[in-house]
């Protein structure tokens, strides 16, 4: 038997396994007595099972949004249950739930500003609540800034390659603010943060950055359409990342966003070559394309000029797609003729739902 299954792990070992500081461990033992049942010698922390699993327990209810010191009482609670293993939380449902309060009951944050350098945009209205919604602070080493609450939450789990965790936080937030907020304000920010860590630490980070864009993309997949799945008769919109562009978690969420407003699509992910996207685009005759560079090096101009310039349909009434130029990477140049440069998600979304509207109300040929 090792030393650890027979003597508790170390504050160290904790540390990494949760994703936590031992500064963090030592603080929470000191304030608020979330410590191991039994020390070594009377002096050195050893961390039993029933031990990680109530700090567990403080890590998925700080991030959800629970202040410390409430978090701590209702584990410590549950430690001192009788007839409980030290797992169970009294009165909460899983991640999201509120100390205190009826089970299925969720942490809800304050509205914050707008976040630094989104496309502007009417927000979901909901009710202002106390609370500060976002300041700078730890997301376990992340470099997240000023950020919603919820994005240091998300950045918590995720470090903890906790992944029930990062179901609920991301499922709350689409929830409570609606898509194009959850991915621009919580989504998007989390995931560069952790895009930043990953690159400036070699390979260090990549299992949190590959976890965390799973369960983004998870997330992104269970938007449920307008009208339980119905879509609107027309073209569908393709969309594609240009060749040698791998990030698709941005036309994912764009997908899921027109799948909310009952539109039709057809995703085709990274890097999609030249002659297929040509392919696709003259086989299905679609509405529009869009059109995915995260980096100028892979801005194809000369591909999105052909793609616009498509036409398609029986002679004497062809049509062309409408193109969008989707990312960073086609800035710094005016569009493309025959093509739009959205600012965002939302701005996206309307663009093509204005289409989508014009190409339905056109009447038949």
């Amino acid at each position: 038997m090792s030393d650890s299954a027979t003597y508790g792990l170390t504050t160290g070992a904790v540390a990494r396994r949760l994703g936590v500081s031992p500064t963090t461990l030592r603080s929470w033992d000191r304030r608020y007595g979330i410590g191991p049942a039994a020390r070594e010698d009377g002096r050195h922390r050893r961390w039993a099972p029933e031990d990680v699993a109530m700090l567990e327990e403080m890590c998925r209810l700080t991030a959800s949004g629970a202040p410390p010191a409430e978090a701590a009482r209702i584990v410590r609670t549950a430690r001192a249950a009788p007839g409980t293993t030290g797992t169970e939380v009294p009165g909460t449902a899983g991640p999201g739930a509120v100390p205190g309060t009826e089970p299925g009951t969720r942490v809800r944050s304050a509205e914050p500003e707008s976040y630094p350098g989104r496309p502007g945009g009417p927000r979901r209205d909901r009710p202002e609540e106390p609370g500060p919604a976002r300041q700078p602070g730890s997301g376990n080493g992340l470099p997240l800034g000023d950020v919603r609450r919820e994005c240091r939450g998300l950045a918590r789990a995720a470090v903890r390659l906790d992944g029930p965790a990062l179901d609920a936080l991301l499922r709350d937030a689409v929830a409570d603010h609606g898509l194009v907020t959850a991915w621009e304000e919580v989504m998007a920010p989390t995931l560069h943060a952790v895009g930043r860590k990953w690159e400036s630490s070699g390979d260090r980070y990549v299992e949190v950055e590959h976890l965390l864009s799973w369960h983004v993309s998870t997330a992104l997949r269970q938007v449920m359409p307008a009208g339980h799945r119905s879509v609107a008769p027309v073209p569908p919109v393709l969309l594609a990342c240009v060749p040698g562009e791998q990030h698709t978690l941005p036309l994912e969420a764009l997908a899921a966003g027109l799948s909310e407003r009952g539109l039709p699509t057809r995703m085709f992910g990274a890097a999609v070559p030249a002659e297929a996207l040509d392919a696709a685009v003259r086989r299905m005759g679609p509405a529009a394309v869009v059109l995915w560079s995260q980096a100028r090096s892979t801005a194809n101009h000369a591909l999105a000029r052909h793609v616009a310039g498509s036409s398609f349909g029986v002679k004497g009434a062809r049509t062309r797609p409408l193109v969008l130029l989707a990312g960073p990477g086609w800035a710094g140049r005016n569009p493309e003729p025959g093509t739009l440069r959205p600012g965002g998600l939302r701005e996206a979304l309307d663009a093509l739902s204005r289409h989508q509207a014009g190409v339905r109300a056109a009447p038949p040929v």
